[in-house]
């Protein structure tokens, strides 16, 4: 049966119908949940092998839990972001007590030659990075949750095993965070052209 990725059945549909042996349905959710898991675990981490590295980790246990999935427990998303955050605390938490600091690693350089709009783009994501990298943990992955991820309260609540109130704090402390690390960057990043 084909499945359209991006519309139509839901992802606990296409991981039953996975369970079930539809290696169709196991396409559509890599399609639509793989840059979702991918996105994610660079800007918790950074570093784009890394991520892929932990994106197909996060799919391969999604796969491994589909014959014992049971429906209306948790929506796969959910399973699947807080796989991938999780993941990647435990990078995170192995290279502190390692050789490589999160703040050391320098973003990729894009080999082809950019306009001044894509230098500024990456000037403002590396910048972003290098803020977030300066968040504790959990005010890092709230913001990244609701703010870049565009999750609700209540989904990361439940991805990070807490209230929703103390979801609401930490997302509110880690953005004010942020604009304090950015605020003095605005020219830099070209913002005051914005």
């Amino acid at each position: 049966m084909p499945y359209d990725a991006m519309n139509g059945d839901s992802d606990e549909t296409l991981l039953a119908a996975y369970a079930a042996g539809d290696q169709a349905a196991a396409r559509a959710l890599v399609q639509r949940l793989g840059p979702r898991a991918f996105g994610h675990a660079v800007r918790m981490l950074g570093d784009r092998a890394e991520a892929e590295d932990v994106a197909q980790e996060a799919l391969l246990r999604l796969w491994r839990a589909a014959p014992g999935w049971r429906d209306g427990e948790a929506k796969v998303s959910t399973w699947l972001y807080r796989v991938v955050a999780n993941l990647c605390i435990d990078r995170m938490r192995r290279r502190r007590g390692g050789t490589v600091d999160l703040d050391d690693i320098a973003e990729p350089a894009d080999p082809a030659p950019g306009a001044e709009a894509t230098l500024q783009g990456r000037a403002r994501e590396g910048a972003l990075q290098e803020a977030l990298g300066a968040l504790p943990e959990r005010q890092r992955q709230a913001v990244v949750l609701r703010h870049l991820e565009g999750l609700s309260n209540p989904e990361i609540a439940g991805i990070m095993d807490l209230g929703v109130r103390a979801v609401e704090s930490l997302t509110a402390r880690g953005r004010k965070a942020l604009e304090a690390l950015l605020a003095g960057r605005r020219a830099e990043l070209g913002y005051d052209d914005d």
